[in-house]
């Protein structure tokens, strides 16, 4: 096996062993509710001005996708739309108090396990992390650069 495929391998590895570890913790934690929903969540409280767009672009979806996310999200109570004085066409989402509730558990819970993981990343040097951080860098681009000659528009859809 070439150290190409060792790299995939182990990516997949790693990923996969996060989320199966992560997995009943964060499901108790916020029952009722799927990682689509929690990450829109996270997104619309991360990023000022979030309209359904910004949402389609980020998460890699379809924005008829995206609309009826924050549809359910906004029928839970977890999100609501606004609209700019200045920009009566533009709708955009901010969370309810109810929604930054389920914000706040999901940050706490990433908290817990950056602190579980975080021997790990004590041990690694900056200049390991720069090199993981450029192989990582040039690796998107190359992905967006496919997508971009594939004709894939997610933006659009």
């Amino acid at each position: 096996m070439n150290k190409e495929d060792q790299v995939m391998i182990g990516f997949r590895e790693l990923y996969n062993k996060l989320v199966w570890l992560n997995k009943d913790k964060m499901e108790d934690s916020l029952k009722g509710y799927k990682p689509s929903e929690v990450h829109c969540i996270e997104y619309i409280e991360k990023n000022v001005d979030s309209n359904v767009t910004k949402l389609a672009e980020s998460f890699y979806m379809t924005r008829g996708a995206i609309s009826k996310l924050t549809k359910k999200l906004i029928k839970k109570g977890l999100i609501e739309n606004y609209q700019k004085s200045d920009n009566k066409k533009e709708i955009y989402f901010r969370l309810t108090e109810q929604g930054k509730v389920i914000y706040k558990i999901h940050e706490d819970l990433h908290k817990e396990f950056q602190e579980r993981d975080k021997a790990v990343f004590e041990q690694v040097t900056e200049g390991q992390f720069d090199s993981m951080l450029s192989f990582v860098d040039q690796y998107n681009r190359h992905l967006d650069a496919e997508i971009k000659k594939q004709g894939i528009h997610m933006k659009s859809e």
